[in-house]
């Protein structure tokens, strides 16, 4: 019996040479026992031959039977169902882990054996100058406002009615409590994150590493990065972000939550 620590999940399209960066990232972790679930979403399994080129028994590659059409929650989830560690960590093809960061989380959640998740500092990087100084500007304060956090409902709040203070990337879930959540939203386009780290946390708590866990690639095309607040997707992935929270808690809490991060959370 050889127990897995953490089981890594690496949704991927069309991205051979940037996933073998992050494959690599975490072959090198060290301290903890993994195993590296490779999902991939193209129709012709483009990353097959590259994900065969890495020859570690750790390494597991899946093509999906059908391809999701642009919706991560169906690959993660899928993901999710083959993996055996006790924790879960959704790294992005294009997205690069820290040394030392899984046993860093891993430890974290150890240390804190109620809280459902851990998320820690991301470190973004890219060639383009002008792009990169904008997210390093963005996560200097989006990790000031994460040592402000006091406590699971103003995180989830946080997550549900401002913008993002973490990527999936630089998040750890203990595997009891994304199951307990159901996982992902498949129902959600984009920003399925957001609502499952929220609902995670407002369930079991969290745990901040207050350290880079994640290096986060700027400037490459993804759904992300090609978004603009008019995108009728993130318009009607928090429409339904949204109509959950409303239904789960109720309409003057959900309205008082909403007025609390407006003018509360800053």
């Amino acid at each position: 019996m050889n127990p897995i620590d953490v089981s890594v999940i690496i949704p991927t399209f069309h991205r051979e040479a940037q996933l073998l960066e992050a494959v690599g990232s975490v072959l090198a972790q060290k301290g903890v026992k993994i195993e590296l679930i490779v999902v991939d979403d193209s129709p012709e399994g483009s990353a097959r031959s590259a994900v065969a080129s890495v020859p570690d028994p750790r390494v597991q590659y899946v093509l999906r039977p059908e391809p999701s059409k642009g919706r991560p929650a169906l690959v993660r989830n899928d993901g999710a169902k083959l993996a055996r560690g006790r924790y879960l960590h959704f790294l992005d093809d294009d997205d690069i882990l820290e040394a030392d960061s899984l046993i860093t989380m891993s430890r974290a959640l150890d240390a804190a054996p109620k809280a459902g998740m851990a998320f820690g500092v991301i470190k973004p990087f890219g060639h383009d100058q002008i792009v990169l100084e904008h997210h390093q500007k963005y996560f200097a304060k989006a990790t000031a406002a994460a040592r402000r956090m006091r406590g699971p409902l103003q995180l989830s709040v946080n997550l549900i009615f401002r913008p993002a203070i973490f990527v999936n990337s630089a998040c750890m879930a203990r595997r009891t409590a994304f199951e307990s959540a159901g996982g992902y939203d498949p129902e959600i386009p984009i920003c399925e994150d957001a609502d499952l780290w929220a609902r995670i946390v407002r369930a079991t708590g969290y745990v901040f590493v207050d350290r880079p866990v994640v290096r986060y690639r700027t400037g490459a095309p993804s759904l992300m990065h090609d978004l603009s607040e008019s995108d009728e997707k993130l318009h009607a992935s928090y429409r339904r972000i949204h109509e959950k929270y409303r239904q789960t808690h109720g309409s003057l809490h959900f309205l008082a939550m909403k007025v609390w991060a407006r003018t509360g959370l800053r």
